[in-house]
């Protein structure tokens, strides 16, 4: 894959609104717990970032996932990963489904004020029984005349504290567990208030991605129009594993351009760091780490521009998204791990950015499945484990 004039461009506006309105910002945001997500939404909504790959008749630019990918790449210049990963789940995690299966009337509600960046969206899949084991939730919905009334829990969600509505994944009748659930759009807030029957359960504290709030959420009897269900009833299982390869793929890249910030801090670092009448740089064992992680970055970064391709070209990229995943997780551990300790003292104080690469960068092995599920899926892609 190789990123045309257009693709730089949308990459280079990005980067000057990230230089003027993010970065100066991360550091209080990041105390904060929390970072201003309408304000900042709202100005990529003016900027044309939040719909790249979304449909033209609700504001999107209609282009193809190419564009997502230059974009998530280019996201890897905040210096944090809190954000980045709030604005992911915006434009690829919880719309995804929304616009290729949601009515037009659907769209029109829910998918063109997020593309505005007049709306927060987040995903509702995971609960405090169910992570990685989607096919375990136990949120349901049942029918109530034209309504669906649902009960239960989700938890670990981004955006979730700020959202104005929620692509939730639950149960609507008692069928067999991948055959028994829909995506049902779910408004959160209405004139900034939760709508009746929600409750923030608690804001959960996190050891990174301090910046992006995330929460546990509790829905009591919440009423919702069937007419808001994406889709064919019962399908939310197979919508949802075709949303998680947009995921997996906008994980693997929007660490990219992280991860190679990362080496370099150090290589400069080393250069100036002072030991043994010489620098840092001198070692040939720090000079031959550094190496061997740029060449692993630079990897992840063919794997994932080769799974963009198939994916652009029509096909089922499931293995190719996870391989991408599963590496990308693996690296956000062992970069900034290795980097931090050539940083020695000065990596192990709060401010350092390297340290908080080292925080932040331990969620991608968890989030959007465990590397042990991906291993799974690629066991079972192989041939060498039932389906």
């Amino acid at each position: 894959m190789q990123f045309t004039h257009e693709h730089r461009e949308i990459q280079n506006t990005l980067k000057r609104f990230i230089d003027d309105q993010i970065n100066p910002h991360v550091d209080d945001w990041e105390a904060a717990e929390i970072f201003p997500a309408h304000e900042v939404f709202k100005q990529m909504g003016q900027l044309g970032l939040l719909g790249l790959t979304k449909p033209e008749a609700y504001g999107g630019a209609g282009l193809d996932y190419s564009y997502s990918v230059a974009m998530a790449e280019a996201l890897g210049h905040i210096h944090c990963g809190g954000v980045p990963m709030a604005i992911g789940v915006q434009t690829d995690m919880c719309s995804p489904a929304l616009a290729r299966f949601g009515s037009p009337e659907l769209c029109e509600q829910f998918l063109a004020p997020a593309i505005a960046g007049d709306a927060v969206g987040c995903i509702g899949v995971s609960e405090p029984s169910a992570g990685s084991d989607v096919s375990g939730i136990k949120s349901f919905a049942r029918k109530d005349g034209d309504d669906y009334v649902i009960s239960g829990q989700k938890m670990w969600i981004t955006n979730s504290l700020q959202a104005d509505w929620m692509c939730m994944l639950v149960n609507t009748s008692e069928g067999p567990t991948h055959k028994n659930k829909s995506l049902v759009m779910v408004p959160m807030r209405e004139h900034g208030r939760l709508v009746k029957g929600i409750e923030v359960g608690q804001k959960i504290r996190k050891i990174g991605m301090n910046s992006s709030d995330t929460g546990l959420i509790y829905f009591d009897e919440v009423r919702v129009p069937q007419r808001y269900r994406i889709g064919q009833e019962g399908a939310g299982f197979i919508y949802q594993m075709q949303q998680f390869q947009e995921e997996r793929l906008w994980a693997a890249a929007s660490c990219i351009q992280s991860l190679s910030n990362c080496i370099q801090w150090t290589v400069e670092w080393a250069q100036e760091r002072k030991l043994f009448g010489a620098t840092l740089a001198d070692q040939q064992w720090v000079q031959f780490k550094l190496a061997e992680m740029k060449t692993e970055v630079e990897t992840l970064r063919a794997l994932t521009y080769q799974a963009c391709e198939h994916y652009v070209a029509g096909e089922d990229v499931t293995e190719w998204a996870t391989m991408a995943k599963l590496k990308a997780g693996r690296l956000n551990r062992l970069v900034p791990d290795t980097c931090l300790q050539f940083w020695g003292g000065m990596g192990f104080t709060w401010e350092n950015k390297v340290s908080r690469m080292f925080r932040d960068g331990r969620l991608a092995s968890i989030g959007g499945g465990a590397d042990e599920v991906m291993l799974g899926i690629l066991a079972k892609t192989m041939g060498i484990a039932n389906r």
